[in-house]
C-alpha cells in the first residue's frame, strides 16, 4: 500500500501543495487530474522521492519506476545500455526481451538519436517496466504527441500494467487518458492545491 500524506510543499515561502493525503493499492491505477501549473508534476516527485523537501510523509515501495514527459535517455549510451545500466541484473537477454515486447527488437545497438520520438518513448517504457516496479509513476507521458502516437504509447503502457500489475500513479490534464488506464481519479485545484472530487 502506497501512503501519501503531505501537509505542506512551499517554493519562496508560498505553499503551492497541501494538505492532501490518499493511498493506492496493490495493483490499482490512481490517476490526478488538473490544470497545467497546478502542482502535478511537483506531487509526483515528491511521492517517487526526488522531492524530499516537504512537510509530511510518503510510504513507498523499494522498487519503484518513473516515466517523465520526456525519454531522459542517456544519449551516449545505446537502447540495451540504457536498460542494463539502470537494471544490471538484467542482462542482455533479459534486455532484448524487453525491448521486443515494447517493440523495439533489433534496435539495441542503436542510440537514443538514432530512434524517432516514438522508439524514445519505448525505450523510456522498457526501463520503467524492466525493473518489475512495484510503483510506476508516469509524469504525463503521453504530452506532445500525435493522436496516433498517443493511441499507440497508451495501447502499450495498458499492456504492460496488464503484465507487471503495478501500483501506479499517472498524473494528466487529458480526462480521456485517465478513464482509460486509471481504476480512480482525483482532481488537484486551488492554492495551494489539495485533491478533491471532480470540480
Amino acid at each position: 500500500m502506497i501512503e501519501v500524506d503531505i501537509r505542506g510543499k512551499s517554493f519562496g515561502g508560498t505553499q503551492v501543495l497541501g494538505p492532501l493525503s490518499f493511498r493506492i493499492a496493490p495493483g490499482e491505477v490512481l490517476a490526478v487530474l488538473g490544470p497545467s501549473g497546478i502542482g502535478k508534476s511537483t506531487l509526483l516527485k515528491i511521492v517517487a522521492g526526488l522531492d524530499t523537501l516537504f512537510e509530511g510523509r510518503v510510504a513507498r515501495p523499494q522498487r519503484l519506476a518513473m516515466v517523465f514527459q520526456e525519454p531522459t535517455l542517456l544519449p551516449w549510451r545505446s537502447a540495451l545500455q540504457n536498460l542494463t545500466l539502470v537494471h544490471p541484473g538484467l542482462g542482455r537477454a533479459g534486455a532484448e526481451e524487453m525491448l521486443e515486447q515494447v517493440g523495439l527488437a533489433g534496435k539495441g545497438e542503436a542510440f537514443p538519436g538514432q530512434l524517432s520520438l516514438g522508439q524514445q518513448r519505448r525505450l523510456a517504457l522498457a526501463r520503467a517496466f524492466a525493473g518489475q516496479p512495484e510503483l510506476l509513476v508516469l509524469d504525463e507521458p503521453f504530452v506532445s504527441l500525435d493522436a496516433e502516437l498517443a493511441e499507440t504509447m497508451l495501447a502499450l503502457t495498458e499492456a504492460l500494467i496488464a503484465r507487471v500489475k503495478p501500483s501506479v500513479l499517472l498524473v494528466t490534464h487529458a480526462r480521456a487518458e485517465a478513464e482509460r488506464l486509471a481504476d480512480r481519479m482525483l482532481w488537484l485545484s486551488g492554492s495551494p492545491a489539495r485533491l478533491g472530487a471532480e470540480p
